[in-house]
């Protein structure tokens, strides 16, 4: 089911103790604020348990439901392609880099929650109280004091983002963070993570990026490549939502049998074995 949403920005907020939707997908994006309550949001696959405070990031490629264990009070700011679009002459020239749209669309911040220290984190619950206040009197999509409030959502995402991915932007080439999105992003694709393909990308030498990888991050890029999609590969495999042969093709071994040795080499028990492990 794909739900739809006309209005370039719509604020909607509910307090529940069962989610009233199945599992979906939007024709729009998604913000999604955790007021009070608990339970697990199920997105692409992934279960993230969830608490008072979390902010979720829905674009068009995703499908989630959420699951309540204690009642819950939720925050939806939903807008489309157009509410931006409208808003161009508004918007601060470093967005023309990295769009609303593009960071909705991350997977990296889906696959990991958004942790906001202080002030952040309160000042994220205030500006969240501000838009459903002024969405009470006015209408919100023709707003410019809403459009900048939702501005600074993602100002307070990228500095969370920038925290969580434990790098900070410096002014060398490639940025620390950029690469780190970089192989993110493309952390199903194979061939877009190798190092010729990503120096490639970056205009650097396959040479020089080892080492420029390991004096940044103080890890190989192999050993780095290797954990990340063990940690995903993990995450799939507790969840129960996917098969192996899901998996597989989302990571692109050649088959099941692949991604089991692939499995069982670096973790030392095999995929059904470690399931059952996680479930005790």
């Amino acid at each position: 089911m794909k739900r739809k949403q006309f209005e370039p920005l719509e604020i909607d907020t509910f307090e529940v103790a069962v989610y009233p939707f199945p599992k979906h997908s939007h024709t729009y994006y998604e913000m999604i604020y955790i007021f009070k309550g608990c339970g697990d949001h199920h997105i692409n696959g992934i279960i993230i348990p969830y608490k008072a405070g979390d902010f979720y990031l829905i674009s068009p490629d995703d499908e989630h439901f959420f699951c309540i264990k204690k009642l819950t009070r939720f925050c939806f700011i939903k807008f489309n392609d157009s509410y931006f679009d409208q808003n161009k002459h508004l918007s601060p020239d470093n967005l023309a880099t990295a769009s609303p749209t593009d960071i909705m669309r991350n997977p990296l911040l889906k696959e990991e929650k958004l942790i906001f220290d202080e002030p952040c984190k309160t000042i994220l619950k205030k500006t969240i109280e501000n838009i459903i206040d002024y969405n009470t009197f006015n209408k919100v999509s023709d707003s410019p004091i809403m459009f900048f409030q939702v501005l600074s959502l993602f100002g307070l995402i990228r500095e969370a983002s920038a925290k969580f991915l434990h790098v900070k932007v410096d002014h060398g080439a490639p940025k620390k963070d950029d690469l780190i999105s970089y192989i993110h992003q493309n952390i199903y694709k194979p061939e877009l993570i190798r190092i010729s393909a990503i120096a490639k990308h970056f205009n650097i030498s396959d040479t020089y990026f080892g080492a420029y990888f390991k004096r940044n991050f103080e890890i190989s890029y192999r050993k780095y490549i290797t954990d990340y999609k063990l940690k995903l590969i993990e995450r799939r495999i507790q969840s129960g939502q996917m098969t192996m042969k899901q998996i597989a093709f989302e990571f692109g071994f050649t088959d099941e049998s692949h991604l089991t040795n692939y499995f069982k080499k670096l973790m030392k028990v095999n995929p059904s074995d470690y399931k059952f492990q996680q479930a005790l």
